[in-house]
């Protein structure tokens, strides 16, 4: 099945990939592989939540927050690679919470978006993994999350 058909099949529809807010590109294709910028869970191009998880932000929401990311991050890697059917799959995670002090829930956070590369890419879908505790991301984002992709 190719990962197009998959998405219509899960009912996910890509967003518009989100603009930088810096000085670099949201991904970039070498050598066979698609690497993306950290991607933040931008909608419509506003983040829905700021602040720490563990303080302002629960860990179930941004564990919905980190799945966005992880759309994000497909629709950029799609969007340099000349289209979804050209991913193949995933080789990597990394994932940065936002953390109050007192939070050490960052795995479950990052899920959120290892979850969904799942549901869209199956067994090509498995990959390794960072999910990091920060003091702070760009625009006070809870997560941010970047991703490598294999080419089909």
């Amino acid at each position: 099945m190719t990962v197009s058909a998959r998405l219509a099949e899960l009912g996910i529809e890509l967003p518009s990939v989100a603009a930088p807010v810096a000085a670099y590109v949201p991904a970039r294709v070498h050598d066979g592989l698609v690497h993306t910028s950290g991607q933040l869970p931008f909608v419509a191009g506003s983040l829905p939540a700021t602040g720490k998880v563990g303080a302002a932000v629960s860990a179930e929401d941004a564990k919905a927050l980190a799945r966005l990311c992880a759309l994000n991050a497909v629709a950029a890697a799609a969007d340099a690679a000349g289209g979804v059917d050209r991913l193949g799959g995933v080789l990597r995670v990394g994932g940065f919470v936002a953390s109050d002090p007192s939070f050490s829930g960052q795995p479950g956070v990052i899920n959120g978006a290892s979850e969904v590369l799942g549901e869209i890419f199956g067994d090509a879908g498995r990959h390794v993994r960072a999910a990091v505790g920060v003091a702070v991301l760009p625009l006070d984002s809870p997560v941010e999350v970047e991703v490598t992709f294999t080419l089909a």
